[in-house]
């Protein structure tokens, strides 16, 4: 074999390798982001604090609130610096602890200084009957085009889930707006995971409307849609029976077996609307492959003249739990993505680790 035609052939292999069917393993679609690359220099990033004190305004007393767990952050970047939106838990509610969300910064996307105490919690307010005593939990967020932020979140009283937003000038200061599902006919639905599509401009991540209307993402079983004329009222895709209509639903036999539900913001890319989801395997009749109950995250295209329409889905999950921070926790093998941002040069993803820690992942450079 000459010199020339060695390298050639090497060459060969290596196509063949990268070039399988999109969605295994070994290969990645281009219209799919990635791949991304666990930071373990310094994850996990974030992990509960017993030092952090709050005094909560329902129970007139002080908390541990971010003693117990942290995880599920949602980031978007502001002034220049990622801002972390947490979930935090304490020790006292009975629905395995009272929920907040917390604030940290970062300059650099990895190393992140926390404030003292939450930035959104339950408090006395008109929706104060939904929120206690589960708490509120898993913040999604989005820059609004007028100026300003958007965050969703899932309000928990014990009984039911519901997707609620608010909006913040500065991620510190809340406008509650109360459920997504605000028709009297959908109000008591369980929902939740409310992930909004946005483009991309340098840094930030702003909403943005296709066929005149903004879309919103939602759902832990099934994926459901709904859309808006002003970011403030929402109406969700129906079916001709009055019920939430699925845009995609758990395949059997594959790592989305059980649920699927949206991950970070949508983004609107030269290709369509990506969307990541988290995932659940079923216990029987799931992926062979993956341990029963294990989440897992997937990515699926949808058509930007008609949202409803898939273009394309992975096969196989893009991120998995492989780290012990990942397979040991409060939820045993869980990585749960839901902050994603470009910033110096690279797509950086923030996750939940077995429902007990944050980590990141660094994805490809922009």
């Amino acid at each position: 074999m000459s010199s020339l035609r060695f390298p050639i052939f090497l060459l060969t292999i290596v196509f063949l390798h990268f070039s399988c069917t999109p969605g295994e393993p070994t290969g990645r679609p281009a219209w799919a982001l990635g791949p991304f690359e666990k930071v373990d220099s310094v994850n996990p990033i974030l992990q509960p604090d017993t030092m952090s004190r709050f005094r909560c305004p329902i129970r007139g007393e002080m908390v541990q609130w971010e003693g117990k767990d942290v995880f599920n952050p949602a980031a978007i970047v502001r002034q220049g610096r990622v801002h972390l939106l947490y979930r935090a838990e304490d020790f006292v509610g009975r629905h395995n602890g009272t929920s907040r969300i917390g604030l940290a910064l970062s300059e650099d996307a990895l190393h992140f200084k926390r404030l003292a105490e939450p930035v959104f919690y339950p408090d006395s307010n008109r929706w104060l009957a939904l929120e206690w005593e589960g708490g509120v939990e898993d913040p999604r967020i989005v820059e609004m085009p007028q100026g300003g932020y958007l965050m969703t979140y899932t309000a928990y009283d014990g009984r039911t889930a519901r997707l609620l937003f608010a909006t913040s000038p500065d991620l510190r200061h809340w406008t509650r707006h109360g459920p997504v599902l605000a028709d009297e006919k959908h109000r008591n639905t369980w929902s939740k995971s409310g992930a909004i599509l946005c483009r991309r401009q340098g840094t930030r991540l702003i909403a943005t409307p296709v066929q005149g209307k903004y879309w919103m993402f939602f759902g832990d079983t099934d994926c459901f849609a709904a859309t808006s004329e002003d970011l403030l009222h929402w109406t969700p895709l129906e079916d001709e029976n009055g019920r939430l209509k699925p845009l995609f639903s758990p395949r059997p036999g594959k790592f989305d077996s059980r649920l699927v539900e949206p991950g970070p913001q949508a983004l609107l890319t030269e290709d369509g609307i990506l969307l990541i989801y988290n995932s659940m395997n079923l216990d029987e009749g799931g992926d062979p492959t993956l341990p029963p109950g294990t989440y897992t995250a997937g990515q699926i295209l949808l058509d930007p003249q008609n949202p409803t329409r898939i273009l394309h889905r992975l096969d196989a999950p893009f991120f998995r739990p492989e780290k012990p921070y990942e397979i040991e926790g409060q939820v045993n093998r869980v990585v749960f993505v839901e902050g994603l941002v470009p910033f110096l040069g690279h797509w950086w993803l923030y996750y939940g680790t077995a429902d007990s820690k944050i980590a990141v992942a660094r994805g490809p450079a922009l």
